[in-house]
């Protein structure tokens, strides 16, 4: 059992036959949040896997209405106030290396994304393979209101134009039309026909991608993008999110409204941008531009270095009390320090992503993968 959560016993299924293996969140009622437990099982299961040579697939999906919310921020902060912040970096370290793993991994990995999928949910599911959407999914990548990072600077620093900063400064909702739309997914198929695909996926047992994809064709469904989606005004969200501060967007999106165009996204992304942590703002916005620099390797180790900082208060208490207010206390207004934008000195975001300065912390350390992951027409040996 998980240290934080003892109640439950059966946290991960694992399900399939000899050459097809299901990988089935199973903490519904927690809308499949992550626990240490959760992600160790993930883990070695994987391995075992890829080892096997009977196993030519593995499907990755949740039980009830998520696919899953995140890591459990709120066990986490249980156990990191009665302990010590060191906790949290244990979770984080087998987080960031499960994702690598799965981005690496040697076998056809199938994510099925039916309904909500969110921060730490994402960081893995979007580095899988194939990641196969319905109608009923809803992406969401809130980290940076806390000022946590879950892996995200990789994968949406990739997306058309500066649609990466857009998700991850605002928390913005996107259904699957808009993943399938933006790249985030590969296949939109139909809620309704999920359990088919799954089926065929595992009688057929296809191995190689291009069967795969075959596969899945036979069940793809329209997805219908919605007029009023940012995804269809990335001129708007080029123009106002490539500013070079947080400052700089705020601004530009203040002036959009000012300027006559009231459409409920920017209003929406004005309004979450200032009732985030001004600092977790500040951190996120260097780490997605540092990570259109690096590869998968390069931004999961800065972003492990940056939440140490985090969850150790190194020049903010933000994450703490973004969590008391936000998640514990549901509807409270979180008194983040410092309170402005202004007041985020860069001498402070610079330090959080140096060197933690305890004895016994070590940076994240990810071991050796033969697979190339092709970034940006550079092929770096992971």
């Amino acid at each position: 059992m998980d240290l934080l959560d003892n109640r439950e016993v059966v946290q991960v299924a694992f399900q399939g036959n000899s050459t097809v293996k299901k990988m089935i969140l199973n903490r519904p009622h927690k809308l499949n949040a992550l626990t240490y437990e959760m992600l160790s099982q993930l883990m070695n299961r994987l391995k075992i896997y890829e080892n096997d040579s009977k196993v030519r697939l593995v499907i990755l999906k949740g039980t009830g209405r998520a696919f899953c919310a995140g890591g459990d921020v709120v066990a986490l902060y249980n156990f990191m106030t009665a302990g010590h912040w060191s906790f949290g970096a244990s979770f984080f370290k087998k987080f960031f290396t499960l994702e690598y793993l799965v981005a690496t991994y040697k076998k056809p990995l199938v994510a099925l994304i039916d309904g909500m999928v969110m921060g730490g949910g994402a960081g893995v599911s979007m580095l899988a393979r194939f990641k196969i959407v319905t109608e009923n999914t809803v992406l969401a990548m809130p980290a940076a209101a806390i000022g946590s990072y879950v892996g995200e600077t990789y994968f949406l620093s990739r997306l058309p134009g500066y649609l990466g900063e857009y998700l991850g400064l605002t928390g913005a909702r996107i259904d699957g039309a808009e993943m399938i739309a933006c790249g985030l997914a590969t296949h939109f198929v139909c809620s309704k026909d999920l359990r088919l695909l799954e089926n065929a996926l595992s009688e057929v047992a296809p191995s190689e991608t291009i069967e795969i994809s075959q596969l899945i064709s036979k069940f793809i469904g329209k997805p219908n993008l919605k007029q009023s989606s940012a995804i269809s005004r990335l001129e708007i969200v080029n123009k106002c999110f490539s500013g070079e501060t947080v400052e700089d967007i705020l601004l530009a999106l203040e002036m959009q409204i000012e300027n006559g165009r009231e459409e409920k996204w920017i209003a929406d992304a004005i309004n979450s941008m200032k009732s985030s942590t001004p600092t977790g703002l500040k951190l996120f916005l260097r780490s997605i531009r540092e990570g259109r620099r690096q590869n998968l390797e390069g931004c999961l180790l800065h972003e492990y270095a940056v939440i140490c900082h985090v969850i150790r208060r190194t020049v903010s208490n933000d994450f703490y009390e973004g969590v008391r207010a936000k998640l514990l206390e549901k509807g409270k207004k979180p008194e983040w320090l410092p309170s402005k934008l202004e007041l985020v000195e860069e001498e402070m975001v610079d330090r959080c992503f140096g060197r933690v300065d305890e004895a016994d912390w070590e940076p994240l350390q990810l071991p050796p993968r033969s697979n190339l992951v092709h970034d940006n027409n550079v092929a770096s040996k992971l």
